[in-house]
């Protein structure tokens, strides 16, 4: 089964990674393709860049960076992946790259907004939910232990 696994660097992208991993373990035939969508380029960047190219190659760059804590965990899982490194709307294109490369599901994080701001924004996931025409399956963020503050965590 072909994964598409969105990841854009934060803690709940990484954590779908590994349930993608877990989910390999207890036997899912699986190879992965790893995506990182990137916004596009701001009028001021265009301006001051003078060069698209230029723009090209640093989101290019961006991307790669985002994704390799990803990579190390799949290498160390021995998964096969793909790379892509897209600019656009995320949910967009997200679909198609799910598309292009023919994904037989997405597992991708969420980062847990209340219902209010999910419906005043939107989100990522909310519109892959429904536009995709394959499963998705939405990991979110583990949950903080009640009483527990950051400091505590950290010691």
């Amino acid at each position: 089964m072909k994964l598409l696994l969105p990841v854009d660097g934060s803690d709940v992208s990484l954590e779908a990674v590994r349930f993608a991993i877990r989910m390999a373990r207890a036997g899912l035939d699986t190879s992965v393709v790893l995506a990182n969508i990137q916004e596009p380029a701001t009028l001021y960047e265009l301006v001051v860049a003078h060069d698209p190219q230029v723009l090209e190659a640093v989101s290019a760059a961006a991307g790669a960076h985002t994704l390799q804590s990803a990579e190390e965990l799949l290498k160390e899982a021995n998964i096969s992946y793909q790379s892509e490194v897209s600019s656009g709307d995320p949910a967009h294109t997200i679909i198609d790259i799910l598309e292009r490369f023919e994904c037989d599901m997405v597992v991708m994080g969420a980062s847990g907004m209340t219902t209010l701001r999910s419906a005043l924004l939107g989100s990522v996931s909310n519109e892959v939910l429904h536009a995709s025409g394959v499963p998705v399956i939405i990991v979110k963020a583990a949950a903080e232990p009640e009483g527990e503050t950051e400091v505590e965590a950290e010691a």
